[in-house]
């Protein structure tokens, strides 16, 4: 079921570590396929290196399990309510990657210091309440606070980055901590000026509609 989706995952999931953004089981990603509404999650606590396409779990949005032999991610219900209130989205991502994560135990929002971040982002990347893990309330603050950003920062927790699919979700979180970690050493040498809300608008429209192929 979905056999194209859970490979596409299992190469996704790859990303994470390399890039990073995960440490040892933390973090996930998950994918919502258009055509018949079902999600497809990886199982919680398994190594990334571990991890086979057939062991991701596939949910109906309600949360009932269609396929997998193995427990979903303990933030399964988060994403489903995103899933539920966003039908735009079909990939989220989960991270704790440090540099943005840094900003997220501050509960502060990351501004636009950089063009990477008016192209990719489009605004400040916000920063959500505080929400304990394992049931829809992590799902509520990205829903709450996330807006029209692709990224949203979660008080003292980490990083839940959203797509139209899964890869541009994952890409998301790539770049999250990238600017994340540039802003951070900016912060070390003074205060960096931020980018006129203008100037953020024609930075994304050309990030958006003009480049690349």
């Amino acid at each position: 079921m979905l056999e194209a989706i859970k490979e596409e995952l299992w190469k996704l999931h790859l990303v994470l570590p390399a890039q990073e953004l995960v440490a040892w089981t933390s973090g996930n990603v998950s994918a919502r396929d258009p055509e018949s509404g079902l999600v497809v999650i990886k199982p919680s606590g398994v190594m990334y290196e571990d991890l086979k396409p057939e062991d991701h779990v596939v949910l109906t949005l309600d949360g009932e399990v269609v396929e997998g032999t193995l427990k979903p991610s303990s933030d399964t219900a988060s994403h489903l309510y995103i899933y539920r209130h966003m039908p735009e989205v079909n990939g989220v991502v989960h991270t704790h990657s440090p540099y943005a994560t840094a900003f997220a135990a501050v509960g502060k929002p990351i501004p636009v210091y950089l063009t990477a971040i008016g192209d990719e982002f489009g605004q400040a990347i916000p920063c959500a309440g505080f929400a304990l893990i394992g049931g829809e309330e992590i799902g509520q603050q990205v829903v709450e606070h996330i807006g029209t950003c692709p990224a949203v920062l979660l008080k003292n927790h980490g990083v839940f980055t959203v797509g139209k699919s899964a890869k541009a979700a994952v890409k998301a979180a790539v770049m999250v901590e990238d600017v994340a970690k540039t802003v951070h050493l900016a912060l070390q040498l003074g205060t960096p000026d931020e980018i006129a809300p203008e100037d953020v608008a024609k930075l994304h429209y050309r990030y958006t509609h003009v480049y690349g192929q």
